[in-house]
C-alpha cells in the first residue's frame, strides 16, 4: 500500500521568507504516532482528502500523531523582532490532498502556552487552544539521548501527559512501509496542513524544514484526552504507539498568514 520513497526527492529549497513569515526552533520535538483502523477517521475531514493508509497484519490503518515541543527563539524570519519561548502540543492525521496528490496532514488543532495565542485563534480563526504546557527533560550530552522526557498539558480542550525513554538499543521499525526511509518521509516531512477554521471554513498552512534528524524512543506512559474523546485512540491503546521519534532541536520556517481554501 505504501510505495518506496527517498528523502532526497522531498528536500525542497527553502522558499524565501517575506512579510510576517516566522522562524522558530522546536526543542524537545517528539512525534508520538498511533496506527488505528481506518474507519475511525470517517467524517473528520472533507471529501477532498483521503486517509493516507498503511496495511498492518492485513488490516488497513490510518496514522495520527501527537507532536509536543517547545517553541524557542520564535521570531520574524525577515525583520529584527523580539524572540519568544512557549510550549505547544499539536495533533495531526496523515492524509492525501486528492486535488494535488500531495501528502500532507489534517490538523486537528494545537494547545499553546502563550499570550500570543490571540493572534492565530482570533485573527486567523485557527483551531488553537489555551493551556499550560510543562516539560521536564534532561538530555544526555554524551549520547544525544534523553535521560528524562516528560510533558504535561493542562487544557480544557486537550489535556495530555506523556513520558518517554531512550536508549542505544532502541530501533526504527515501521510495519506497513517498504523501508525505514519511506516511513520517515511520511512521518517527518509533510510540509502542508489543512484544518477546519473556527468559523468552519477550510484553511491551510505551509512550513519548510530540512531533513529531521530524529531518533527512536519508547513510550513509558501516555494520556491524550483528545484522542479518546474523539474515539480515535482509546486510553488503553494510547499505551501502545506505532512509533515514537525525538529530535532535541530543529528549525522550522512557517509561512504566514495561513490561507482560506475556496
Amino acid at each position: 500500500m505504501q510505495l518506496s520513497r527517498k528523502m532526497e526527492d522531498y528536500l525542497l529549497e527553502r522558499p524565501a521568507p517575506k512579510g510576517i513569515d516566522v522562524l522558530c526552533g522546536l526543542q524537545h520535538f517528539a512525534i508520538i504516532t498511533y496506527a488505528v483502523p481506518a474507519e475511525r477517521f470517517q467524517g473528520i475531514f472533507p471529501d477532498r482528502f483521503k486517509l493516507d493508509t498503511i496495511e498492518v497484519d492485513g488490516q488497513v490503518m490510518g496514522l495520527i500523531s501527537v507532536v509536543p515541543f517547545v517553541d524557542v527563539d520564535f521570531t520574524s524570519a525577515v525583520f529584527p523582532f523580539p524572540k519568544f519561548t512557549m510550549g505547544q502540543t499539536n495533533y495531526r492525521i496523515y492524509i492525501i490532498d486528492a486535488e494535488t496528490g500531495e501528502r500532507c496532514v489534517w490538523f486537528l488543532g494545537t494547545v499553546l502556552d502563550s499570550w500570543a495565542l490571540v493572534v492565530p485563534r482570533y485573527l486567523w480563526n485557527l483551531p488553537w487552544h489555551a493551556g499550560k504546557v510543562r516539560f521536564d527533560c534532561t538530555l544526555n550530552e554524551e549520547t544525544g539521548l534523553y535521560d528524562i522526557y516528560q510533558m504535561e498539558t493542562r487544557s480544557a480542550w486537550a489535556e495530555a501527559s506523556v513520558e518517554l525513554a531512550q536508549s542505544e538499543a532502541d530501533s526504527l521499525e515501521f510495519p506497513g512501509f517498504p523501508d525505514v526511509e519511506s516511513a520517515l518521509v511520511y512521518l517527518t516531512h509533510p510540509l502542508a496542513g489543512f484544518y477546519h477554521r473556527r468559523d468552519k471554513k477550510l484553511g491551510t498552512y505551509r512550513v519548510w524544514h530540512k531533513e529531521l534528524e530524529v531518533k527512536p524512543a519508547r513510550l513509558q506512559s501516555a494520556k491524550f484526552k483528545l484522542l479518546s474523546d474523539l474515539g480515535i485512540v482509546n486510553e488503553l491503546e494510547q499505551n501502545y504507539p506505532y512509533s515514537v521519534l525525538i529530535e532535541p532541536l530543529n528549525e522550522f520556517t512557517i509561512y504566514l498568514p495561513p490561507k482560506i481554501v475556496d
